[in-house]
């Protein structure tokens, strides 16, 4: 199998590969026009995307800033559209006016009247939206200037996604991008209740915050975010010690610094033991951002050394004795020793064992062990007897392949794990029908809303043998399975008749946040616990190690827990790696599915995830190449390929395509893209926080869950969107840092859900960005189609075969140890 990138530099069918863009420097002389998939263009074509690159840079990131301050992103893209559009045939890059531009585009002429005319609506426009600001709610904190307007712009950077947190336990970069990479967010576990409804501090107990942060140069608008970190007593707290601040996510060690020299005076100095144990703090909680449980304590103790702590051994020993930190000694086994057995540890108590100290946080240790405890408890239980034994074999014997294996694990076994891509889930499919067929509570939960609506469309098409339907449907080749997988629950045909009622009427699927929530699902018992005998997890790979605990104590005893996923995808963007660290730890039944995704981009994304770009024939122009030179033109051909190319050649809408790139920030990241597509498919003033209705977004109800949606409309109460016919409002005052526009996402955004057509785009300041998993998942979200805006060369075989996922340090293995002797 050959990993030899796309060599041509036409777009017809092909793998995305790096000669694809040599060839395009080397050769090409311009096409106006992004490659349609129905017809190659010629390359004698007036292109002017190169010459505009530093000026659409600069007006991007200009109008980013202003979006990002004013709350106005509506018109932060204006001029990254005006501009690349106006390139598209050989029309002046400085044409006046996006809609004069945007006629170039199409090849028409415009007279000089026409254009003036557009440009002064244009003008008048933007004259009206700066009424509409001045007459609105003045943003706290614009007035800010100096460490306090960075340390306020830090904070709301971190607090909305836009800005990633400090790599600190990444291995260093060889040379600094200007763009984000894909950015980890704060690691949070699903909360029963909605973020909002937490406990709002005390009006006078904010003030008092507010005094001691003017005091010491800080914000004061931060005061509500101290207030509720520190809790009662949260002025005198800070007063005694300052580097208390650094609680609040988005700052810094030298900001917090700062803020504790200007009210110490020459009492600060950086051997302060507070200093020390605050830092300490703060570290851990960047491990966690990065997906780690825990640290070694070499590593947490270099990492000290390096944030300027004199003494890192006393700063931990002062951290663990205030409680603010744990410390975990773990044996390892030596490697090629035979594992000991439980009755050898009395007798070997006085030998020398190699152990590992890890020093961790308390929430994530204490989620970790109860994890472990959780999934011990399934284990080591004997499932209920719900259906004989008879039916359970003959669903079995009704099964084909892998689907009839998962059917027999989860028949006597408590905990089972299944994997496989995305034409596995016709089993884990067929499993829940099976069940529910013999009288089994069974539900399905998945990571979001895209997902449970197309496993609901799933269920059901198991025809009478479970799995048969299925299975034909889903061979290789057969894209009409991918259709039918899009449609709605609804379009989806009758379904049987269980013991609870159709099917039909109320498919047993719900989101894992949903669930945890009670707002979908089965609810719970008198004991507190789901009500449900089989709960089958897609998705599993996203699970952190605090859902999973959530998830594993709500089980009832004798309830049955079906793991499932594709191991080859981003992790989790909160600490932990449950699903891998199971996989590894063998204590229960694992059942691999051998159903390969159909279809040139199954064959594309089952290359990328053994470390190899195949070129894969794409007779129905399934994978289309689009070379770019720069950043300029890289949003040029992306907008284009949205709005016209592919809805004209491969009959998939803009509503129903998906762009996904590296990162929210640099030249072509999230920001920048959907601005630029807002222009095109929603224009409008953005007068509610940037955004108009009818945009496409994506809502973050906590840190790390994205669910797309729409805008419908704005009132007093907020913003009212529809996710996946889901019905939020927002409140005005969360919508800057819960709610961006959603043309354009990150990969990690997109796990979870597919789209029938997806553009990946791959500036080329991404390619420090780029691993194996991170490909395999943003390629991975295309159903019928996939388009790739290729500027990264030789970089991205290179990420495909070279660059794993970064380990994570968790402790769920060593404390899983004990099952596998155990068996």
């Amino acid at each position: 199998m050959s990993t030899e990138p796309e060599t041509r530099e036409d777009t017809e069918p092909g793998t995305p590969g790096a000669e694809a863009a040599q060839a395009a420097k080397a050769d090409r002389t311009g096409s106006g026009d992004a490659p349609d998939p129905e017809q190659t263009p010629d390359s004698g074509g007036g292109d002017t995307g190169a010459k505009q690159t530093a000026e659409t840079e600069g007006s991007d990131a200009g109008a980013e800033q202003t979006a990002a301050t004013e709350g106005t992103g509506a018109r932060a893209g204006q001029s990254a559209e005006e501009e690349s559009v106006g390139a598209g045939d050989g029309q002046s890059a400085g044409a006046e006016g996006g809609d004069a531009g945007g006629d170039a585009a199409d090849g028409g002429q415009v007279s000089e009247a026409e254009a003036e005319l557009r440009a002064q609506q244009i003008e008048r426009e933007r004259i009206e939206q700066r009424k509409a600001e001045k007459k609105g709610p003045i943003r706290s904190g614009t007035k800010l200037s100096g460490k306090a307007a960075d340390l306020l712009a830090a904070v709301r950077a971190v607090e909305s996604g836009e800005k990633s947190v400090a790599p600190v336990f990444e291995e260093p970069r060889p040379a600094p991008r200007r763009s984000a990479p894909e950015p980890e967010r704060r690691p949070q576990p699903v909360p029963p209740e909605p973020v909002a409804t937490q406990a709002v501090p005390a009006p006078e107990a904010v003030q008092a915050v507010r005094r001691v942060l003017g005091e010491g140069g800080a914000p004061e608008v931060l005061a509500p975010q101290v207030a509720a970190a520190l809790g009662e007593g949260a002025d005198a707290q800070l007063r005694a010690d300052p580097w208390q601040l650094l609680r609040i996510p988005g700052v810094r060690p030298e900001q917090a610094d700062g803020f504790a020299r200007a009210l110490l005076g020459a009492e600060c100095g950086p051997d302060d033991e507070r200093r020390g144990r605050a830092v300490t703090g703060w570290l851990l909680e960047q491990a966690a951002l990065a997906g780690h449980t825990a640290l070694e304590m070499p590593a947490l103790l270099a990492a000290l050394a390096q944030r300027g702590v004199p003494e890192p051994d006393g700063a931990v020993q002062g951290a663990i004795a205030e409680g603010e930190a744990l410390v975990f000694q773990d044996a390892l086994e030596e490697a090629g020793a035979p594992a000991r057995a439980a009755d050898e540890d009395d007798t070997l108590e006085d030998e020398e064992r190699p152990v590992r100290v890890l020093v961790g946080l308390e929430r994530y240790a204490l989620a970790e062990e109860s994890l472990a405890d959780g999934l011990a408890r399934l284990v080591n239980s004997t499932p209920k007897q719900d259906g004989s034994a008879a039916d359970w074999e003959r669903a079995a014997a009704a099964a084909q392949g892998s689907t009839a294996e998962l059917i027999r694990a989860v028949a006597g076994q408590g905990l089972v794990l299944h994997t496989g891509g995305e034409a596995s889930l016709a089993e884990p499919a067929a499993l829940l029908d099976a069940a529910r067929s013999f009288g089994l509570r069974a539900w399905a939960a998945t990571h979001g809303p895209i997902g449970r609506t197309r496993f609901a469309a799933l269920l059901g098409r198991a025809g009478g043998p479970a799995g048969e339907a299925a299975d034909a449907s889903r061979q290789p080749g057969a894209r009409g399975s991918s259709d039918s997988v899009t449609r709605s629950a609804g379009d989806a045909p009758d379904r049987p008749t269980t013991a609870d009622g159709p099917m039909g009427a109320a498919p047993p699927v719900a989101t894992v946040s949903g669930l945890l929530a009670g707002r979908e699902g089965p609810g719970r018992d008198a004991d507190g616990v789901l009500d449900l005998d089989l709960l089958v997890v897609l998705d599993a790979p996203q699970l952190d190690v605090e859902t999973a605990a959530l998830l594993t104590e709500s089980m009832p005893d004798g309830a049955r827990l079906v793991l499932s996923g594709d191991p080859a995808v981003l992790w989790s963007v909160g600490p932990g790696r449950v699903f891998a660290d199971l996989l590894a730890a063998r204590i229960c039944p694992q059942v691999a599915s051998r159903r390969p995704d159909p279809g040139p981009l199954g064959e594309l994304v089952s290359g990328v995830g053994v470390g190899e770009l195949n070129q894969v024939e794409a007779p129905g122009k399934e994978i289309v190449i689009v070379p770019v030179r720069d950043a300029g033109e890289a949003v040029h051909r992306t907008v284009q390929l949205v709005v016209d190319s592919v809805p004209r050649a491969i009959g998939v809408p803009a509503a129903e395509t998906q762009v996904i790139t590296p990162g929210h920030g640099g030249a072509v990241g999230t920001r920048v893209l959907n601005a630029a597509l807002k222009e095109r498919l929603n224009p409008g003033p953005g007068r509610f926080g940037g955004f108009d209705p009818g945009d496409r977004i994506v809502y973050s109800p906590v840190p790390g869950r994205a669910l797309p949606g729409r805008v419908v409309t704005a009132d007093a109460e907020g913003l009212h969107l529809s996710c996946e016919g889901e019905n939020v409002v927002v409140p005005k005052e969360r919508v800057e840092q819960a709610v961006r526009h959603g043309w354009a996402l990150t990969a990690h955004q997109a796990v979870g859900s597919r789209w029938p057509a997806v553009v990946v785009v791959l500036p080329g300041d991404a390619a420090q960005a780029l691993s194996r998993p991170w490909v395999y998942t943003a390629f991975g979200r295309a159903d019928r189609h996939l388009s790739v805006v290729h500027g990264v060369e030789q970089a991205l075989p290179r990420a495909v075969a070279e660059v794993p996922a970064k380990p994570r340090t968790t402790r769920l293995p060593v404390l899983l140890a004990p099952q596998i002797s155990g068996d």
